[in-house]
C-alpha cells in the first residue's frame, strides 16, 4: 500500500491539482483554467462553483489511476480572494453586474482602493500588522465597498463571507472552521503569542469603520472557529464533496492556506549541504507567479512599515511571519512583452525554433550581448530603465496610488527592443525585491538565502538577475512545484502521517540547486538601483507638481 496526499492550487488563472507521495515526490498533476470577469477597470470577478469545478476536474484526473485507500489527505491552498454565498450556500453576486454567478472579488481586484484610504485615516491598533497601511487588496475594504455600493444585491443577502481557502475546505467538509492564514494575514484577526491558539477580532474596529453588523452573533458571517493550516478541517470529505471529487468520504482534509504561504511551506525547507546550517529564520521564500510575495519568518515579532504582519502561527507553527510583496510581476511582464509591436513576430520566430517565448528571448538577449561585447548582458539597458509599479506598490511604500514609469525609449520598435523591454522589466522586479530586502533589514531581520519558487522561478534570467541584484544566493528546489508541495503537506500532516508541519517539510520538502551572484555586474546594477530609487522620486515630485 502506498501513501499519497493530494495538493490543490486555486491561483489567479487557473486551477491546478497533484498527487505527491510521502517523501514529497510528485507524481502527477492537471490544470483548468478559471473564468475572469474584468466589469470595469480595476475590476476582477470569479465565480465560486466555477472554481470548485475546476477543482474536481483536476482532482479526478491526478487520481485516475490510483487506489483510492492510498490516497490519506488533501489540502487547498488558493489566492486570497473575498467569496459571497447566501441562503444554503448559494453564491450571491459582488459585481455591479447583478450576475450571482460573479460572487468572487479578487485578490487584485482595487475597487476598493478609497474604503481603504479611509481605513487608514483611523490608525486603528490592527493596522500595525499590515505595515500601518491597509491595501485595498485585503478584505475590510472590500467588505466595506460590497456594503455601500451593493447593500440590497450583495450585503443583505449574505451569510457568510468567506477567504477562498476557507470556501474550499467548506465545500470539501461542510465546516465553517476558517484557517488562521486567512484571517490573520487578510481579516484583521489578531492572534498573540502568549496566548497559543487564540486571538480576536476587534469590535472597535469593524464599529469605527461602519461594519459593526459584522460582530453580531459572535462574528458568524465572518467567523468564530479557527484552526492552523493542515489542521483537520471538519470531519474529513463529506459525501458529497467525495462524489465530486471523485475520492473516498471522511478522507483527512487539512485546514487551507493562501497560496503563497503554500509555496513557502513547500519550498523553505528545502535542503542542499550548504544550506543545513541556515535557520529559518535567516531564510526567505520568494513565490514569483502572477503577483511576488516575500515570505519572512522570525521567532519573535518584528514590525516592518509597508509589510504585511508579524504574523504569528499562520504558516509555520511558533513562527511569525512577515509578508512583502509586488503585485504584479508575471503579469506585468506579460504586458510588457504582449503589447509590443514586435509580439507577434517574436512569438512566430520562438515557435518556429520550438520554445517558449521567454526562452526566445533570453537567448536573444545573451546574442545581442555577444554580438556588442558587453562584459554582461544586464548592460544592454545601460539607458533603459523602468518602476515596475504598473498596479500600485505593495511593499516596502504600501501606496496603491503608484504608477509604471519606462525612461529610454526610441522610434526602434523591434524584436530586439522588445528583448531589452523585457530584460529591464524583470532587473526593475529585481531591485523591487532589493528594495522590500533593504526594508526587511533595516527593520532586523537577517536574511542569508533566498528560496525560489514559481513560474518566474523557471526563467533563469530572472532568477539570476534577483541573484545579481541582491547579493544573495538564491536556491532553487529540485522540485519546481513547491505550491503544489505546500498544499500536499497540509493533507499530510492532516491524516496523521506527521506530527508537525516541520516534520513534513523535512521529509518531504527535498534538495535543490544553488544560483550565485556574479560579480561581474554588481557595480552596473548598483548605478541602476540608484536611479530606481531616483524614479520613484521624480514620480512623487511630478504628482506634487500636477496637484498644485
Amino acid at each position: 500500500m502506498g501513501r499519497y496526499y493530494i495538493g490543490v492550487d486555486v491561483g489567479t488563472a487557473s486551477v491546478r491539482a497533484a498527487l505527491v507521495n510521502s517523501d514529497g515526490d510528485i507524481l502527477a498533476t492537471a490544470s483548468q483554467p478559471i473564468q475572469i470577469w474584468e466589469p470595469k477597470p480595476g475590476y476582477y470577478e470569479q465565480s465560486s462553483e466555477d472554481v470548485w469545478a475546476m477543482c474536481c476536474k483536476t482532482v479526478k484526473a491526478v487520481t485516475s489511476k490510483v487506489n483510492k485507500e492510498e490516497i490519506k489527505g488533501i489540502g487547498f491552498d488558493s489566492t486570497c480572494s473575498l467569496v459571497v454565498l447566501g441562503k444554503d450556500g448559494q453564491p450571491v453576486t459582488a459585481s455591479p453586474s447583478g450576475d450571482a454567478n460573479r460572487n468572487i472579488v479578487m485578490w487584485m481586484d482595487h475597487r476598493a482602493s478609497h474604503q481603504a484610504d479611509r481605513i487608514n485615516a483611523t490608525k486603528h491598533r490592527v493596522l500595525d500588522y499590515v505595515g500601518g497601511i491597509i491595501s485595498p487588496e485585503m478584505e475590510t475594504p472590500k467588505l466595506m465597498w460590497l456594503k455601500e455600493n451593493l447593500k440590497m444585491e450583495c450585503w443583505d443577502k449574505a451569510e457568510y463571507f468567506m477567504e477562498l481557502p476557507d470556501f474550499l475546505t467548506w465545500k470539501a467538509t461542510g465546516s465553517l472552521s476558517r484557517s488562521l492564514c486567512s484571517v490573520v494575514c487578510k481579516w484583521t484577526y489578531v492572534l498573540q503569542p502568549e496566548r497559543p491558539g487564540e486571538g480576536s477580532w476587534s469590535n472597535d474596529y469593524f464599529k469605527q469603520i461602519g461594519l459593526e453588523d459584522l460582530t453580531e452573533d459572535n462574528y458568524r458571517k465572518i467567523g468564530n472557529d479557527f484552526r492552523m493550516p493542515g489542521y483537520q478541517c471538519g470531519e474529513g470529505l463529506s459525501e458529497h464533496a467525495a462524489e465530486d471529487l471523485g475520492l473516498r468520504a471522511t478522507l483527512a482534509v487539512g485546514t487551507g492556506i493562501i497560496d503563497a504561504h503554500a509555496g513557502g511551506i513547500g519550498v523553505i525547507g528545502c535542503q542542499t549541504e550548504v544550506t543545513r546550517h541556515i535557520p529559518l529564520g535567516s531564510r526567505i521564500a520568494v513565490i514569483s507567479g502572477t503577483s511576488a510575495c516575500h515570505m519572512k519568518m522570525n521567532k519573535d515579532p518584528v514590525f516592518v512599515p509597508g509589510v504585511w504582519g508579524p504574523f504569528y502561527n499562520v504558516m509555520v507553527p511558533e513562527f511569525w511571519t512577515n509578508e512583502a510583496g509586488q503585485t504584479a510581476c508575471g503579469k506585468l511582464i506579460d504586458h510588457i512583452v504582449e503589447t509590443h509591436p514586435a509580439y507577434s513576430e517574436a512569438l512566430q520566430r520562438a515557435e518556429k525554433e520550438g520554445i517558449h517565448l521567454s526562452v526566445y528571448l533570453n537567448q536573444l538577449i545573451q546574442s545581442m550581448a555577444e554580438k556588442q561585447g558587453l562584459s554582461h548582458s544586464a548592460e544592454l539597458t545601460r539607458d533603459l530603465h523602468m518602476w515596475p509599479d504598473f498596479h500600485g506598490n505593495r511593499s516596502p511604500l504600501a501606496d496603491s496610488t503608484l504608477k509604471g514609469m519606462i525612461s529610454g525609449l526610441t522610434l526602434a520598435c523591434g524584436v530586439e527592443e522588445l528583448a531589452c523591454n523585457h530584460l529591464a522589466t524583470i532587473q526593475a522586479l529585481a531591485y523591487g525585491t532589493k528594495h522590500i530586502l533593504e526594508a526587511l533589514k533595516a527593520a532586523g531581520h537577517q536574511v542569508e538565502m533566498m528560496f525560489m519558487c514559481g513560474g518566474l522561478a523557471k526563467n533563469s534570467v530572472y532568477v539570476q538577475t534577483h541573484a545579481d541584484v541582491t547579493g544573495i544566493p538564491i536556491m532553487l528546489p529540485d522540485q519546481t512545484e513547491s505550491v503544489l508541495l505546500g498544499s500536499a503537506i497540509l493533507g499530510a500532516l492532516a491524516s496523521g502521517d506527521f506530527n508537525s508541519i516541520q516534520d513534513a517539510m523535512a521529509k518531504m520538502c527535498g534538495a535543490g540547486k544553488i544560483v550565485y551572484p556574479q560579480e561581474q555586474c554588481q557595480d552596473f546594477h548598483k548605478r541602476k538601483y540608484q536611479v530606481f530609487l531616483k524614479m520613484l522620486e521624480h514620480q512623487r515630485e511630478y504628482n506634487k507638481i500636477m496637484t498644485h
